[in-house]
């Protein structure tokens, strides 16, 4: 599947969690969904240092430095 594809899905399924009609229930819902996506981020970040992916790389994904990467992930690491 091609990332296009993937990002589609994706966007399908925020769609789905918006047009969820209750309030509460959306909420719950997507609470639900980011602390899935959550638990997946820390297992992927794990993984990739496994693989020997390095801290800088990881950074740039996400606008920080090496410093700021692993500040962010070794401590919800150790609170996980």
């Amino acid at each position: 599947m091609s990332d296009h594809a993937r990002s589609k899905r994706l966007d399908r399924v925020v769609d789905e969690l918006a047009s969820v009609p209750d309030p509460l229930a959306r909420l719950d819902a997507v609470r639900r969904a980011r602390e899935a996506l959550e638990r997946l981020e820390l297992e992927t970040v794990a993984e990739s240092r496994r693989a020997g992916v390095t801290w800088s790389a990881i950074g740039v994904l996400y606008g920080l430095t090496k410093q700021g990467a692993q500040q962010r992930f070794q401590s919800k690491r150790k609170h996980a």
